[in-house]
């Protein structure tokens, strides 16, 4: 009987443990292909996250005295995304930055430039592209499940945590969801119009209502906000067979069938109307996000072409429109955007 081949292991570290980055550090000291080298985080471990306290730095540096890791997670303040992955990369660590990949879409390309220069690998932490329900999602949009696409909306809305205080909802929440409209539909947004609201005396706005049309001619809707007293995270998609709707809380995908109702009336024979169909919840085999996001991140640093990360250069892209949704809502204007879907 052949033996089977242990994976390669690398040694990994996470640099931030605030709410995201804890988790961060919970799955590489559990994961089988890594060695944990360590955290950094100048305000230490507030959240206990690190096993062995010995593994806890209070900069880059000290971590670095240790042995520079294979890679690193970027998981601190979207505003010090650049200088920390300045350091990072300078020392030949590869790194998966934590969305948005930086503040300004200027910056989000020095990053690019960055790994590119000193040949490092670096992805983006699009974690809603790893979620069971928006793959499988995606895959029935592929197969045609729904015919044509007619609209995509999502909605991700919640308390204002306090935890980012460096960015508005635009570039924390709804980054997920530019991504995820042009991902699930294969489309590029051609032009979005965008309204914002500051609700809670923060610097930055708190709530976004968007609209806009995919190259495909797909309309989409996106809100987000950071001021609802429950926590929701839906996307849904309208196509000319039904409906398909996650609840990426909860991992839950399901389909609502258009059951066709013909038309009498001899002036509308070219129409047909809509009625309730069956209603399907798919049994979806779940596992965390987070974990599938690191393991394609691995798979990339160990030289799989098929490891379908959220690449650098689309990260820059993502932040382009996020500036753009911005600069829509101050002006009130309706804009057009080159940026590939």
């Amino acid at each position: 009987m052949a033996m089977r081949e242990r994976p390669v292991r690398l040694r990994g570290a996470v640099v931030g443990l605030g709410m995201i980055g804890r988790h961060h550090a919970r799955l590489l000291q559990a994961a089988e292909r890594v060695d944990f080298a360590g955290a950094v985080d100048r305000d230490g471990d507030r959240y206990r996250s690190v096993h062995d306290r010995s593994l806890v730095f209070e900069s880059i540096a000290a971590l670095m005295a240790r042995g520079a890791p294979d890679f690193a997670i970027v998981a601190v303040p979207t505003d010090v995304h650049l200088p920390v992955a300045e350091e990072l990369v300078g020392a030949g660590v590869s790194v998966l930055v934590e969305k948005p990949l930086a503040s300004t879409a200027e910056e989000a390309r020095q990053i690019v430039e960055l790994c590119e220069e000193h040949g490092v690998h670096g992805a983006v932490g699009h974690v809603e592209r790893f979620n069971v329900a928006l793959q499988e999602m995606r895959r029935r949009l592929v197969d045609g499940q729904l015919g044509r696409i007619f609209a995509i909306s999502t909605t991700r809305s919640g308390p204002f945590a306090g935890r980012v205080r460096d960015v508005g909802v635009v570039k924390d929440l709804a980054t997920h969801d530019i991504d995820v409209v042009s991902w699930l539909s294969d489309s590029k947004i051609a032009r979005l119009a965008a309204q914002t609201q500051h609700l809670s005396g923060q610097v930055h706005e708190d709530l976004l209502l968007a609209t806009g049309a995919l190259e495909s001619g797909t309309a989409f809707s996106l809100m987000a906000d950071r001021v609802s007293p429950t926590k929701v995270r839906r996307t849904r998609v309208l196509g000319e067979r039904g409906m398909l709707e996650a609840d990426t809380l909860t991992g839950d995908l399901f389909f609502y069938e258009n059951a066709e109702v013909g038309i009498e009336w001899s002036t509308t024979q070219q129409f047909r109307g809509v009625s309730e169909g069956n209603v399907i919840r798919y049994a979806l085999s779940r596992d965390e996000p987070l974990r599938v996001e690191l393991e394609t991140f691995l798979d990339l640093i160990a030289g799989s072409p098929e490891a379908d990360v959220v690449t650098l250069e689309r990260g820059v892209e993502i932040v382009e429109i996020a500036e753009t949704v911005i600069e829509s809502a101050r002006t009130g204007r309706t804009l057009g955007t080159t940026v590939v879907g």
